[in-house]
């Protein structure tokens, strides 16, 4: 399944993002970012990049994948067609947001990384977006974002690997510790953090003893509750 691919068939949508209204002469700027995002962090194997799928789907958002977050903050074609999109004010908030994240010492200063910063905000700005791993959660705001973690026990993970790789079950066992070992490595050097952390997530879930649809459900009722919780500060009538 292609990582951009959504549906159009939503069981249940969120409320309809928060808007401003005509006001007089003017009318206010929306707010930056103007609607919140998923973010999922996952354990190999643990079906994470397929919920994020899912989710997406049922909300008719667009879904951005590992593989493809990394093809677009490399290629520099892509990442100014997203940044140029952008309005001078979203342009401002996604330069302060990354100097602000450095300054906090919760951002390296590689140049890569700061351009998939860079992609992964201007992505955020807009809101209505999955983004699936690339340390997102991490660089956006919690305020406007819903931090997912999707875990499960490593015999299971290897299975799934196993079956979706046409791997052994050994060479499952290893591809799973070699890709939770480099994504804890990329997390720790790059943006501080280790995806150990539970308390940095505002949802962990185990895909084993709930199963991807229920994991989908209850993603969808902490977006709809962190839409609503951001719904006063943006001023809505």
């Amino acid at each position: 399944m292609n990582d951009t691919e959504y549906g159009q068939d939503v069981a249940w949508p969120l409320p309809e993002s928060p808007r401003h209204g005509y006001r007089g002469e003017t009318q206010a700027a929306p707010p930056i970012p103007a609607d919140i995002t998923i973010a999922i962090s996952r354990e190999a194997g643990a079906r994470g990049g397929s919920l994020g799928r899912r989710v997406a789907r049922l909300l008719g958002w667009d879904v951005y994948g590992q593989e493809l977050l990394d093809y677009m903050a490399r290629d520099p074609g892509c990442r100014e067609d997203v940044l140029k999109k952008l309005s001078p004010e979203a342009s401002a908030w996604v330069e302060n947001r990354v100097q602000e994240l450095v300054r906090g010492q919760e951002l390296s200063q590689n140049p890569s990384i700061l351009d998939l910063t860079r992609l992964l905000l201007a992505l955020g700005a807009r809101g209505q977006v999955v983004l699936i791993g690339r340390g997102a959660g991490f660089v956006l705001p919690r305020e406007t974002t819903l931090h997912v973690r999707v875990a499960a026990p490593l015999a299971d993970r290897v299975a799934y690997l196993a079956q979706w790789l046409r791997l052994s079950t050994e060479e499952a066992a290893e591809q799973a510790r070699v890709r939770d070992s480099r994504r804890q490595e990329f997390l720790s050097m790059h943006f501080h953090h280790g995806p150990e952390e539970a308390h940095l997530y505002d949802l962990v879930l185990n895909s084993k003893t709930l199963g991807e649809e229920l994991c989908a459900e209850l993603v969808l009722l902490a977006a709809r509750a962190k839409q609503t919780a951001i719904a006063p500060d943006r001023d809505v009538e």
